[in-house]
């Protein structure tokens, strides 16, 4: 758990009782700007074997989980095990433009570090420049961009890949 000095909020990892209260924000924070699937039902489970409480960090403040991010391997292979990925980042909309996503992504990249990744990922849509400011501020550098790879909306958005040495 890490406490920040400026404020009262706290970067923890989820624990299973958390559940309910990340699927609200999930289900409020979902946004055409940066999602590629439907919106989730709010009564949708965020846990399960593929997606376990102990890949997310959550951002809390004042008792309230206001973000989180999940980090996870890139992939099963042993030859990959020194990349991790972020599989999602979402921050509430009544505290934006306080750091808490940047404080998220500075988390997960402590996390992937102590874990031994030498590397941390991520996808963002092309067109969410807002996200991709932010990622890009944390230190990733675009690595690939596959042009048109979704049809949203009626239109049609590159998946931009990106990623930040954690190592050298």
């Amino acid at each position: 758990m890490t406490r920040m000095p400026d404020d009262d909020l706290i970067i923890r990892t989820a624990r299973s009782e958390d559940e309910r209260e990340l699927a609200v924000l999930n289900h409020a924070a979902w946004s055409v700007l940066s999602d590629v699937s439907p919106r989730p039902p709010v009564e949708d489970p965020v846990f399960d074997e593929r997606h376990p409480a102990e890949q997310y960090l959550l951002a809390v403040l004042d008792g309230r989980i206001v973000g989180y991010v999940r980090q996870v391997p890139a992939t099963p292979l042993a030859s990959n095990r020194h990349v991790r990925q972020i599989q999602g980042l979402a921050v509430d909309d009544t505290v934006r433009g306080r750091g808490i996503g940047r404080r998220l992504v500075e988390a997960a990249c402590a996390a992937a570090r102590a874990e031994g990744a030498r590397k941390l990922t991520l996808r963002v849509l092309g067109w969410n420049a807002p996200a991709r400011r932010l990622y890009e501020s944390c230190g990733f550098v675009v690595e690939g961009s596959l042009a048109e790879e979704f049809l949203i909306d009626g239109r049609y958005v590159d998946d931009v890949w990106m990623a930040r040495r954690l190592a050298d």
